[in-house]
């Protein structure tokens, strides 16, 4: 208990006094999590959408893959990304291992897939009547998938926050292929893995403290566009 006490005390006065080594890395970690979960919402949505809304060969297979990708081991992603980036590799032309754009690739491949899965789930929850409405109506693929969105949008939502959560609090994949490099791949999940690895354990904690609390916020601002009321808000203000 002495442990989480002192970590929790330190957090406090890390904060507060404005600790530019912590806020250099939030700085990074919300950088890495804004950018890996844009580029999966940008590729994640439309396959979501597609999945969710197809009728194909094939589709259950890929529903199926998509689901599995919710249990990606982020150390294994992070192997296989890290053998890929290395010079003599498929992907060493790019010269990015052990750079934050490596991180960025890594964050993004973790975070596809939870999009794509969730975004499929929310998409074929919306009720097939007001879908087939819609295409008696004559609406096209394109407006069918905003139609779909809009009213998955909940599960949508939902979609993004998890690919936030995990874009903010993994470790195994930065460490392997940003190198954990103090000051310039790593994130506030990689530093308290550091801090705990080299014995500091209180700071460690701090760490951990102050990387729940910006999980926490995070995930609560997001929350709140869910809500009926700020989606009600943000039509009105448009």
């Amino acid at each position: 208990m002495k442990f989480l006490w002192d970590g929790f005390r330190q957090a406090i006065g890390l904060i507060v006094h404005g600790d530019p080594t912590i806020v250099h890395l939030t700085v990074v970690t919300l950088e890495v999590a804004a950018i890996a979960t844009a580029v999966a919402l940008l590729l994640g949505l439309p396959s979501g959408l597609a999945l969710g809304l197809g009728r194909f060969r094939g589709r259950t297979a890929l529903l199926a893959l998509a689901n599995a990708g919710l249990g990606l081991p982020p150390v294994v992603v992070g192997l296989i990304l890290a053998l890929l980036m290395f010079p003599a590799a498929p992907l060493g032309f790019l010269h990015i291992l052990f750079t934050i754009k490596a991180v960025y690739i890594a964050q993004a491949v973790l975070s596809l897939p939870i999009v794509i899965a969730l975004t499929a789930a929310a998409v074929q929850a919306v009720p097939s009547g007001l879908l087939d409405q819609a295409r008696a109506f004559g609406a096209g693929r394109a407006d069918l998938a905003a139609l779909a969105l809009r009213e998955a949008r909940v599960g949508v939502l939902a979609a993004a926050i998890a690919a936030v959560g995990s874009a903010i609090s993994e470790v195994g994949a930065v460490a392997l292929v940003g190198g954990n490099i103090e000051g310039t791949t790593q994130t506030l999940a990689s530093a308290a893995l550091f801090q705990v690895n080299a014995g500091h354990y209180a700071y460690g904690m701090a760490i951990g403290v102050i990387l729940l609390g910006l999980l926490l916020i995070v995930a609560a601002a997001l929350t709140l566009l869910q809500q009926p009321g700020a989606r009600l808000w943000l039509r009105s203000a448009s």
